[in-house]
């Protein structure tokens, strides 16, 4: 067959009408698929609005107003005078304030220890698919569910000075004699410190246990083999499958260190003898007792920027040993 013969079994060539057709044809389709992307954009502002919303005006605002008044001398009625640093100034040559600093590292250094620690062991304990397993889990985790002034008050109790306190009457059974607790200065802090790690060690354990699901199972079995002992597993196998979870709940936890307020609050208040103030009671002092809320306002954006500092600190530190 010659080359200029045409083939009969071969589709009819499209003329200019047909590829105009086709030509908008795709156009359409490509505008309607652009239209649409186009308006999906804010379909999920949408559905966050109103929590947006709620976050602007009884959070972001509250900040803005607070970072205000940490540059005035707040006087109700009369206006606020501008002082420019002076309220930092005095809080930083504070006696009192440096002291509930340490505190607040103390506390926090202490409770995010020990919480990660007895989270970490709860969560080894506990791993497993097992129906009782559950139910124990779902008991372990109550003091996270109930409410902070139940707990705190619960503790109170537990912590009564004299010889038929709950506490003092188990230390007299192994020959202890009795102990002040919240009320000695010498105890107070690590009794807070006690509280605040059994109230988050349960939160720490159910992180532990979503990420012990993702260490290969594989490293166990491979290390069984090579004669390594249980505690040698955990050590060299699940504390660095486990590398990035620290990090995660290191955060939380000293961010939830640094804010401590509520226990300290229902159980010393500061006290005894100022053994246990720490940055948001004396901030709670300065501002609503005091009627100092310059000061208690310049208190609070330090906190606040030292919470910034560590969590900045914390993840460079992450980022550079996962390069």
């Amino acid at each position: 067959m010659s080359l200029d013969q045409a083939d009969p079994a071969a589709p009819p060539a499209a003329g200019p009408a047909t590829r105009a057709a086709g030509r908008r044809g795709r156009g359409a389709a490509g505008r309607r698929r652009n239209g649409r992307r186009s308006g999906r954009w804010w379909t999920p502002w949408l559905f966050l609005a109103p929590a947006l919303l709620l976050f602007l005006y009884f959070k972001f605002i509250p900040m803005l107003s607070a970072l205000t008044m940490s540059f005035q001398e707040v006087q109700p009625y009369l206006g606020n005078r501008w002082v420019g640093t002076e309220n930092y100034a005095t809080v930083l040559q504070s006696l009192g304030f440096r002291e509930a600093a340490w505190h607040t590292v103390v506390l926090a250094a202490g409770q995010t220890a020990g919480s990660m620690a007895l989270g970490l062991a709860l969560a080894l304990l506990m791993e497993g698919q097992s129906r009782r397993l559950g139910f124990v889990r779902s008991a372990a985790f109550l003091p996270v569910v109930v409410p902070i002034a139940v707990v705190a008050e619960l503790w109170r109790i537990m912590y009564h000075p004299t010889e038929d306190g709950m506490l003092n009457s188990l230390l007299g059974l192994v020959g202890f004699g009795p102990s002040g607790f919240i009320n000695d200065p010498d105890s107070s802090m690590a009794s807070i410190m006690l509280t605040g790690i059994w109230r988050g060690a349960p939160y720490d354990m159910m992180i532990f246990l979503a990420g012990l699901t993702s260490v290969d199972r594989g490293l166990y079995e491979a290390a069984k083999v090579d004669g390594a002992s249980r505690w040698q597993r955990v050590r060299y196998v699940t504390v660095p499958g486990l590398r990035s979870v620290f990090s995660i709940l290191f955060i939380l936890a000293a961010i939830r260190g640094l804010r401590v307020f509520t226990e300290v609050f229902l159980l010393t208040n500061g006290g005894p003898d100022g053994s246990t103030e720490v940055v948001m009671t004396l901030i709670y002092k300065l501002g609503l007792e005091q009627n100092r809320l310059g000061v208690g306002a310049a208190g609070a954006v330090l906190l606040f920027v030292a919470t910034l500092i560590l969590t900045v600190v914390v993840q460079l530190l992450r980022r550079r040993e996962s390069k």
